[in-house]
């Protein structure tokens, strides 16, 4: 991992540098930088965790409320439309209280939405469920508004999406552990043979224990020392004027990441949330082991992710994220149109080519910004939103046709992806000093 920090002096005057005089410099690291990437890493985790576990709320609401996909969907909407609504305050939080702030704040918001699912539970309110997940989503949104661009820009420009695809690889840890949690005990009773109340209230003990975590957390991060990291070029003038003069929307590269990322997310959420029934579907004995086999759908994105920390520094960013984009609808495309193992396991194989998608979209999505890199920050996480549009839509078009019928919906998606990858992601202009 020394090999992926930059020197902190060194990558403080290489900001000022000539591009090529960057391109000269080593790979990425130093140990300036090391304590503080692996704190923000740890960030990770815990939104990668809480992401993923919310996910397991699906099946268990269709449980509770008796719902359509559709309707059980809304729980993904609800934490995903906290993008749309908190992202752009969370920009411009940052640049109010700077990063580490940011993240102690985002992780003490979490904690109120987490304890709002023991009412929730008590009451077997669906509404007061939505609530508190939309609550956790804004706190997870100010803590990926945060943490990705710090992660990006604690050294070179140019090595952002190895940093950022090993940090997620963290993620996926979380992501490949919160399944495993939410099966021992979220989906641990029968709606054959419970009440609703005895159904709901399993959420009540796993939320207040991940509480318990987040507090702990916040002010472990409040007392640690982490550097602060200005956005790139901030003071400097740019070619034709002041850096804040110019809207994020003039850059298309920016602009289509932002769509990338909105696809990719819905995609991504949308998949490992239909999947339990999907797998039970497709002859899985119960949710329970149905959701057990989703952990291995994040298993593949944590290892893919740490193989592709690897593979950036031969392959080029683009190019990796069409073909990892461009198989992954192949494979769904081999999903829709078979049956029992086959359909099971190549929608599972979908969680390893998921894995450089993000880091790799938001790190091209944000080159060449400059001063404006929180903006774009804002704009990319404000396209997370497509994981309360697209599991909706996903979720009506199983209600619809069936679950394999839907599967042209991510279909389509992975092959924007992949387009953007190898086309859409090369940057027109630059804000440069």
């Amino acid at each position: 991992m020394k090999d992926l920090i930059a020197n902190e002096k060194n990558n403080i005057h290489e900001k000022n540098l000539p591009m090529s005089t960057q391109a000269k410099s080593s790979a990425l690291a130093s140990p300036g930088y090391l304590a503080p990437f692996i704190i923000v890493t740890t960030l990770f985790f815990i939104f990668g965790f809480i992401t993923t576990l919310n996910m397991a709320l699906v099946p268990h609401l269709r449980s509770v409320f008796n719902l359509d996909y559709a309707w059980a969907m809304l729980a993904e909407s609800a934490f995903f439309l906290a993008y749309f609504i908190f992202s752009s305050p969370s920009s411009k939080l940052i640049e109010w209280i700077g990063y580490k702030q940011t993240m102690v704040v985002s992780l003490f918001v979490q904690m109120a939405g987490c304890l709002l699912f023991i009412p929730a539970a008590k009451l077997v309110n669906f509404p007061l469920f939505l609530a508190a997940v939309f609550i956790v989503g804004a706190g997870v949104t100010a803590l990926q508004t945060s943490a990705n661009p710090y992660v990006a820009i604690l050294g070179p420009e140019h090595s952002a999406p190895v940093r950022l695809t090993l940090a997620q690889a963290f993620n996926s840890v979380g992501a490949f552990l919160a399944p495993l949690v939410g099966g021992a005990f979220i989906l641990t009773k029968s709606p054959l043979l419970e009440s609703k109340a005895a159904i709901a209230a399993t959420v009540r003990v796993p939320y207040l224990v991940i509480a318990a975590g987040l507090l702990v957390l916040g002010l472990a991060v409040a007392f640690m020392h982490l550097p602060h990291i200005d956005h790139p070029q901030e003071s400097q003038p740019s070619e034709r004027g002041s850096a804040h003069t110019y809207s994020i929307w003039r850059y298309r590269h920016t602009v289509l990441g932002a769509v990338g990322i909105f696809v990719y997310v819905g995609v991504e959420v949308g998949l490992a949330s239909i999947a339990v029934n999907y797998f039970k579907q497709e002859g899985m004995s119960s949710l329970k082991s149905a959701s057990y086999l989703v952990s291995l759908y994040w298993f593949g994105a944590m290892v893919g992710r740490l193989l592709g920390s690897w593979a950036l520094t031969r392959v080029k960013s683009g190019r990796l994220l069409g073909i990892f984009a461009f198989s992954g609808a192949v494979l769904l495309g081999i999903s829709a149109l078979t049956s029992g193992q086959v359909a099971i396991w190549t929608l599972v194989l979908c969680g390893f080519l998921n894995s450089v998608q993000f880091p790799n979209i938001f790190a091209l999505g944000i080159t060449g910004l400059g001063p404006l890199t929180s903006r774009g920050s804002g704009l990319m996480m404000t396209a997370i939103v497509g994981g309360a549009v697209i599991p909706y839509l996903l979720g009506a078009l199983a209600d619809t046709i069936g679950i394999q019928g839907s599967f042209i919906l991510p279909m389509a998606c992975y092959l924007y992806i992949a387009w953007y990858g190898l086309w859409g992601s090369k940057p027109i202009r630059r804000l440069t000093a």
